[in-house]
């Protein structure tokens, strides 16, 4: 396998690796905390993880695990290698993971932001006992297509030569 090739491989599970973690905690840390907390709190902290959310940390591991992982297929494709792995994992992210972030958890957090927190308690909760179940539920299914797409990156660059 070449250094180039090596290289991409190596920055794709790396990249795939970052997502995943990310979905990961915010599957078994960050919201059965703020289900923990006071639902003005829980709302109020959610809003503002939402608004600083895209940035420029994000944005590589969020958007270019993909293009990695089709890169290090296509590298892999072009000399000759077992692509497979790597073009399954990008499938896999791309639809499990982006795809599902857009047409799911951003609606959820554009609706979650045009929201004044209510001081009533009782109407809070009820705002966050519609919100956190189906964000959760949806965060489960991209952390495991992420845990997948990381599987698979991880078994193809161990079968590449």
């Amino acid at each position: 396998m070449s250094s180039v090739t090596h290289a991409t491989a190596l920055n794709a599970l790396l990249l795939t690796g970052a997502i995943f973690g990310f979905f990961y905690a915010y599957a078994f840390s960050a919201m059965w905390g703020l289900d923990a907390i006071d639902p003005r709190a829980a709302i109020k902290a959610m809003q503002g993880i939402n608004s600083e959310v895209r940035n420029a940390a994000f944005m590589p591991a969020f958007f270019l695990t993909p293009v990695a992982l089709f890169a290090t297929a296509a590298l892999l494709y072009l000399t000759g290698q077992n692509a497979l792995w790597f073009a399954a994992a990008g499938a896999v992210y791309l639809f499990g993971g982006l795809v599902l972030t857009v047409v799911v958890h951003i609606p959820m957090n554009e609706a979650l932001a045009v929201i004044d927190v209510p001081t009533d308690r009782a109407a809070t909760a009820s705002i966050w006992a519609a919100y956190s179940p189906d964000w959760q539920t949806w965060n489960i299914a991209r952390t495991g297509a992420s845990g997948a797409a990381l599987l698979l990156a991880g078994i193809g660059l161990l079968r590449i030569s």
